[in-house]
């Protein structure tokens, strides 16, 4: 078993390689520059990576993004097993990573709560309180101190 900075430095590496193999050396052309790797991960024991990628553009451009990936798979690990040096290049699996989905879903509820905020601070732009300003009281003022202090 290899320790977490050897796995951190192997997934560091493969991600780079893949990145410029993807920009310069893969002539494919569902794999243009509108695919960016974003993380990588390799399992403890050196022998399996996961590359995470993300593709500007639409549905089919990400399923076209994802088989020519997955056809481009061998050229990518015999790469990243030149580039390691290692007794065993490990196994390359590409998924779309999730990041950009989640973060729209983000931004989508922050909108909705600014709105609902506009909203509520349009609805109390006029308001008065339901009683006093200040609800305490105070020392000294009142028929009810006088009653409490005996008089």
């Amino acid at each position: 078993m290899a320790d977490n900075a050897r796995a951190k430095r192997l997934a560091d590496l493969i991600r780079e390689v893949i990145a410029q193999k993807l920009q310069r050396g893969i002539k494919d052309p569902r794999l243009g520059s509108h695919v960016t790797i974003t993380d990588t991960r390799v399992t403890g024991d050196l022998r399996e990576a996961t590359v995470f990628y993300t593709v500007y553009g639409d549905d089919e451009d990400r399923a076209s993004a994802a088989a020519g990936l997955e056809s481009a798979k061998g050229i990518l690990r015999s790469e990243v097993g030149r580039a390691a040096g290692i007794k065993f290049t490990p196994t390359l699996t590409f998924v779309a990573d999730a990041l950009p989905e989640n973060a729209r879903t983000i931004e989508d509820l922050l909108d909705r709560a600014r709105a609902s905020d506009a909203k509520v601070r349009e609805a109390s732009s006029g308001a008065a309180y339901a009683g006093e300003a200040d609800p305490y009281r105070k020392p000294g003022e009142g028929e009810d101190d006088k009653d409490a202090a005996g008089e």
